[in-house]
């Protein structure tokens, strides 16, 4: 069968490790389904935050895989802040070990007004320049970009310009309207120019998705048009080899950055009571923070006296998150405290849904994820400062887990969020934008 060609633009690939590769990997491993053979252009040599060869199976069999060496300021950054070699920094805006002066103050304004729209601005005029040769003699049918980071989104915008190829833009996170966005030092000039490639971005391309429906309004507020909403999504692959063996403590599991916008000082505060109050509770009381987690929520555990109850295995493979994933009897899901928390749908969402464990969101109870949970019946939304509704929600949890319930399976249903089914969706986006 002959397929149409897309050109997949994506920083991140195997074998980058985190959730950010996921997207467009399981599109990509998808989309032959569909009638669409996946042509993928990434960086050679990047920086990425972790390394996690267990995605590579997830890689086309076949495909053909472009590679534009990249540089990055990050090992500069590193230097001049007198931090090691194998630290992470690419989520330097949300966590930190502790208080960094002005050096750092200094590297966020430099890369705020120079590195536009990001750390990888310098791959995209290089990467312009290759797929624009690669092109003339392998043509594509169309191109998909997927961002941040939004040199993605410029590559695409620049290839769209010059050869008018049809272009399926796509953001996991929206551009300005994006929370760190606001913690860049950004000059006036360096503000504008944001902007102006960003609307550049909506006027060129041919087709718009974004992974919530209120980022999908705020996206329109600003000009952009022609949206449709691609949820993250599970993939079923991914736990056909798991056994699920549900631990024997009242365990509460966050996987992934737990920022300094992500504190929950309240839960903790919550915990704290109930370890007081209620007899056995804190030998029963596990906390496993999986992940990058800011020198901020250790002070907040710390002044709770948790420290014994948490656990902190750092950051691990994707295979041992998911494990872990489906043996925690309760999953801990924190919405980002920050104004456009009500449209974040995070992709670990989608994995503890597919754990068929039991949901506790501390965010905005109006957000997509809390209505999500309401309608999967998977777990339940309380603000951050709601100790009362948090403490009503773990009550009912310990009574369960007291009661031997709290390891069955939760009855959800979360077909739809399938990423098989999800890049069917993008294949009809793909065909649409070639036939138009």
């Amino acid at each position: 069968m002959d397929r149409k060609r897309v050109l997949i633009i994506s920083y991140y690939w195997p074998p980058s490790g985190g959730i950010g590769v996921l997207r467009c990997l399981k599109i990509a491993k998808y989309l032959r389904q569909y009638g669409w053979e996946p042509v993928i252009f990434t960086a050679k040599d990047a920086h990425y935050p972790s390394i996690d060869h267990s995605n590579d199976k997830d890689i086309p069999p076949g495909a053909t895989i472009l590679r534009q060496r990249i540089w990055e300021p990050y090992h500069i950054y590193k230097f001049i802040t007198g931090q090691p070699p194998q630290a992470n920094v690419n989520n330097v805006f949300y966590v930190k070990d502790e208080k960094l002066g002005f050096f750092h103050r200094l590297s966020v304004w430099i890369r705020s007004n120079f590195f536009i729209p990001d750390a990888r601005a310098l791959w995209i005029g290089p990467s312009v320049r290759f797929l624009r040769r690669y092109l003339k003699d392998n043509p594509v049918d169309a191109i998909f970009s997927d961002g941040p980071p939004h040199s993605n989104t410029r590559i695409a915008t620049l290839l769209k310009k010059h050869t008018g190829i049809p272009w399926l833009a796509d953001f996991q996170d929206p551009w300005t309207q994006i929370d760190y966005y606001q913690l860049l030092d950004l000059t006036a000039w360096g503000d504008r120019r944001h902007h102006r490639m960003e609307q550049e971005a909506f006027r060129r391309a041919d087709k718009i998705t974004i992974v919530s429906p209120t980022w999908k309004k705020e996206l329109e507020a600003i000009g952009a048009e022609n949206i449709s909403v691609i949820p993250w999504g599970y993939d079923p692959d991914d736990y056909k080899d798991i056994e699920q063996q549900v631990g024997s403590k009242f365990t509460l599991t966050h996987l992934g950055i737990m920022g300094y916008d992500r504190n929950p000082a309240g839960l903790f505060r919550v915990l704290q009571r109930m370890c007081e109050e209620v007899e056995g509770f804190r030998e029963n009381l596990e906390l496993q923070l999986v992940g990058q987690v800011d020198y901020s929520v250790k002070e907040a555990y710390e002044a709770a006296r948790l420290s014994d109850n948490v656990k902190l295995p750092g950051s691990v493979s994707r295979q041992e998150a998911l494990q872990r994933t489906m043996d925690s009897p309760i999953l801990l899901l924190l919405l980002n405290q920050q104004p456009n928390a009500k449209g974040r749908i995070p992709g670990k969402l989608f994995e503890y849904l597919a754990s068929r464990r039991p949901i506790l969101c501390l965010g905005p109870t109006d957000s997509d994820v809390a209505g999500i949970l309401t309608e999967t019946k998977a777990g339940t939304t309380a603000d951050y400062e709601d100790e009362e509704a948090i403490r009503a929600a773990l009550e009912n949890l310990y009574r369960k887990f007291r009661e031997g319930k709290l390891g069955q399976a939760v009855d959800s249903s979360i077909d739809a969020y399938s990423i098989e089914k999800l890049t069917g969706q993008v294949a009809g986006f793909l065909d649409e934008i070639v036939k138009g």
